[in-house]
């Protein structure tokens, strides 16, 4: 039996345990009080038997769960539940119930203690990871909010098993963003292994996720509340968010369209090589990402003045200078929207 890896992260308020490879049905070995289960219907569907007898929130699934109402119908069945500061709330599913149980445990009873069982490649390499808990209002993505961290994240690859393949992209994106602004060594990685990553081969998926999360718990550790350093994270994430908000693509698609614009700046601004655009294009095709994209820029440049990251008239952008290197530059939305006008991309 393969035995799981911790990361053990220490915050300002709260000590993480990341684990990977664990089993999930062993869970209650780490939850510190009464458990209650946030989940989606799917998710619930598949695995729910897992956790009959203890009691289960179960919300639709899906970005459009991701809002005020979903997290006050919460309210209400925690209430339902008699739930005090002695339970301890455990989210299972991917990157939207993270996000509802994070932001719910940090604001019911002024904060509840509470652990992740991501089960999505993308949860588990990316949205579980780093405190960021929040839901989207009025068109706005994230915009309400909370940093608050879990006392466990447990990634069991048994999840991975029942994802349809669009959905196991989505975490290869997320990936190749923390190799392209960290690791040139992972980057390399990729591409030696993409048969065996598109066929989920254990051991890669296992490396790679063990790395994917390396890279994200070092940068948020060094900047937990997201005011310089962290800022690196969002490579592909402006123009990506903005348009998961307008076309309704996946979150991993049409992040690796965003990384594809900010590399596409990249080149225009003198920071990065073609090669090395053509290199990182390449590889996407191969993960069964798409890199253009045609869609109305109007909306588009509506979605970026929305952008929780939007200082008045200017945004701060990432770019690339080379593989597992970052800029980062402020530009003016005129600046963004010229751009974006411009783009062979999209």
């Amino acid at each position: 039996m393969k035995l799981a890896k911790t990361i053990r992260l220490n915050f300002d308020k709260t000590d993480t345990l990341v684990l990977i490879d664990e089993k999930f049905r062993f869970f209650t070995r780490f939850v510190s009080g009464r458990p209650i289960i946030i989940t989606d219907d799917n998710v619930n569907r598949i695995w729910g038997k897992n956790w009959e007898g203890y009691p289960v929130i179960e919300i639709k699934s899906g970005e459009k769960s991701k809002n005020v109402e979903t997290v006050v119908e919460i309210y209400r069945q925690l209430l339902h539940y008699h739930v005090d500061r002695s339970w301890f709330i455990v989210g299972i599913g991917g990157g939207v119930v993270c996000d509802i149980t994070g932001f719910v445990a940090g604001t019911f009873l002024r904060g509840l203690r509470f652990g992740f069982i991501p089960t999505t490649l993308l949860a588990q390499c990316d949205a579980a990871i780093g405190g960021k808990n929040g839901v989207n209002f009025e068109g706005h993505k994230n915009i309400i909010g909370t940093f608050n961290q879990p006392v466990f994240i447990l990634c069991d690859p048994v999840f991975l098993t029942s994802l349809p393949k669009d959905e196991t992209a989505n975490g290869f994106a997320e990936i190749v963003k923390h190799a392209l602004i960290a690791d040139d060594s992972l980057f390399s990685l990729i591409e030696q292994h993409v048969s065996d990553i598109c066929t989920l081969q254990p051991d890669i998926i296992s490396a790679l996720t063990m790395k994917s999360i390396n890279i994200k718990t070092t940068v948020v550790m060094a900047d937990e509340h997201d005011l310089g350093e962290r800022r690196k994270l969002n490579f592909g994430h402006t123009f990506g968010h903005a348009i998961e908000s307008v076309t309704g693509l996946s979150h991993g698609k049409a992040i690796s369209i965003g990384m594809m614009l900010a590399m596409e700046i990249s080149i225009r601004k003198g920071f990065l090589k073609n090669d090395t655009f053509l290199r990182v294009k390449s590889l996407l095709l191969q993960l069964g990402l798409p890199v253009s994209l045609k869609t109305d820029h109007s909306k588009i440049k509506e979605a970026i003045i929305k952008d929780k990251k939007r200082q008045e008239q200017k945004i701060h952008f990432v770019l690339l200078s080379g593989i597992g290197r970052t800029i980062i530059e402020q530009f003016s939305l005129e600046e963004m929207n010229r751009f974006l006008d411009q783009s062979a991309i999209i």
